[in-house]
């Protein structure tokens, strides 16, 4: 059973002559509430003398401090045991609970940071590549081990590789910015396996001793090594404009436009064009080529799956 709401008085004390004389302004009413687990529905805490200003943050935070194991980014509040949770920046009178207020809470579980999830994600792709490239004695036998490839498009699948890998850790860094702090520890081995996974099959083919040469030759290699470059500049504009969406710090969702950079043009087409570069990008080789079908299939897939709860704001 809730107890009563109760209210603050304001008493202003003003001095007429000798005697100090109190005023009683406008009573200030506070909230009580009462947080739940979401599936037992056993009260978890009572919090009296809410300010009705409090945001949803705050309360995690004054739930945070009665739970210490569960910090706020573990935690759900919602209105109901199976709705939407609510936003950090929600005010408590705004919502539709009166001065009392019955929330729910789900316990998340262990969060990890994305720009974290990012780093991993990206770094790992980057050393893995090098397994192969120096071909290490574990992966094409000890005959193989520490030789190097006598074509130049090998070491050049390599500069290219790394180079757009680096840019994706100074974009996680410096660039992108994200409208939720965390996602569940749980989902690394997830998003790590198909960043290194992807990157050990291209790079034990690429890097094969039996491996061969594009047919074209250097026509079709410098072709494919300008559109890479074009991909990659297109790619880094449109996290640079999605950026600049949220400069201020707002996490509103925005519909971005073109600017006076032609990379961005894809705008008028798409909303998510650095996906569009990405996956746009002609590779260097034939054996990229017949992988990278298979790995916009598996990209397509993977984004339909998980997707629509991504994060990133760049």
């Amino acid at each position: 059973m809730l107890a009563p709401s109760s209210c603050v008085c304001i008493w202003v004390k003003q001095c007429q002559g000798s005697s100090p004389v109190f005023h009683q302004l406008v009573p200030v009413k506070t909230h009580q509430v009462e947080i739940l687990d979401w599936e037992t529905k056993k009260q978890l805490c009572f919090l009296d003398k809410v300010e009705p200003n409090a945001t949803i943050r705050e309360i995690r935070l004054m739930f945070h401090k009665l739970y210490p194991r569960w910090y706020p980014a573990r935690q759900s509040i919602k209105l109901d045991p199976k709705g939407k949770a609510l936003r950090d920046e929600e005010i408590l009178q705004h919502l539709p609970v009166g001065t009392t207020a019955t929330l729910y809470f789900k316990d998340l579980g262990p969060q990890i940071g994305w720009t974290t999830v990012f780093l991993i994600e990206y770094t790992g792709p980057l050393f893995i590549y090098f397994v192969f490239y120096f071909r290490m004695n574990f992966v094409y036998g000890l005959d193989e081990r520490f030789t190097s490839s006598p074509h130049p498009v090998v070491n050049l699948a390599c500069v290219c590789h790394s180079f757009h890998y680096i840019k994706r850790l100074i974009e996680t860094v410096f660039v992108h910015r994200f409208s939720r702090g965390t996602m569940p520890l749980r989902n690394i081995v997830k998003n790590c396996l198909y960043y290194w996974g992807f990157a050990a099959w291209l790079a034990y083919y690429i890097n094969h001793p039996l491996y061969t040469p594009p047919s074209y030759g250097k026509k079709q290699i410098n072709f494919a090594v300008i559109m890479f470059l074009l991909c990659e500049a297109g790619n880094f504009s449109i996290h640079v404009a999605l950026s600049d969406l949220w400069r201020n710090g707002s996490k509103t969702c925005k519909i971005p436009y073109p600017t006076k950079n032609p990379f961005t043009w894809l705008f008028f087409f798409v909303s998510c064009p650095n996906y569009t570069y990405e996956d746009k990008v002609i590779l260097i080789n034939r054996d990229i080529n017949a992988n990278a079908v298979t790995r916009n299939i598996l990209n397509f897939l993977g984004q339909n799956r998980w997707g629509p709860g991504s994060v990133s704001l760049s």
